[in-house]
């Protein structure tokens, strides 16, 4: 699949090239991260969020709302599920690495299906800050490089957190965890943990 770079037209309405912002420190920290055959996200690390950029991104970026800086690493190739939040996220590549994206306007109303031909892949350079609006479907990075990637993921504070109250009707099936509305590819055994299935055509793969 082709892939464009977040510098491109392209991503323009799934997102931005965010600037201003140091994040040297935080490079240095995610690289000490665990980076696994698998991917492992954690919502919030401590000894990230004790970084000067945690305040700064909390008072600037998210305009003083309560945020978390956590990570996702490992190694990923393919598409598996997409999700969206009632906010932006912003992703701070520590390793060059590849978003799968998507728009959640694309998403059928009436069955809440969503078909991956429509996904865009784009290459996120180690270093960049990108943020990605609450409209955009996504998931995992993928690999750009051999070894896997490391990423920083910035959230309002309690997203991807366990759900408290279970909901079933309507767009409430799509609800995975706090603030995340997921629907997965059937290849995958995310159905088996209470994930919607609701993807059709291929489960994306940025080695196709």
């Amino acid at each position: 699949m082709k892939i464009w770079n977040v510098d491109d037209p392209e991503f323009r309405k799934y997102g931005r090239v965010v600037k201003g912002y140091d994040c040297s420190q935080l490079m240095e920290a995610i690289g000490k991260t665990p980076l696994t055959a698998e991917v492992a996200y954690v919502p919030a690390e401590p000894t990230l969020e004790a970084l000067p950029i945690f305040q700064e991104l909390q008072n600037r970026a998210y305009g003083g709302l309560p945020i978390q800086i956590g990570y996702c690493n490992g190694s990923n190739t393919k598409l598996n599920a997409v999700e969206y939040h009632r906010s932006s996220e912003l992703d701070i590549a520590a390793t060059d690495l590849i978003l799968l994206l998507g728009w959640q306007q694309d998403i059928d109303p009436e069955n809440y299906t969503y078909d991956t031909s429509r996904i865009e892949a784009f290459f996120v350079p180690k270093g960049t800050i990108v943020e990605l609006y609450a409209t955009t479907l996504h998931y995992a990075p993928c690999n750009a490089e051999k070894g896997g990637f490391r990423c920083a993921v910035v959230l309002p504070r309690d997203t991807n957190l366990p759900l408290e109250t279970e909901q079933h009707e309507h767009e409430d099936r799509l609800l995975f965890a706090r603030n995340k509305w997921l629907i997965a590819h059937p290849e995958t055994d995310l159905g088996e943990q209470g994930a919607f299935v609701g993807l059709t055509g291929a489960n994306v793969s940025v080695e196709g």
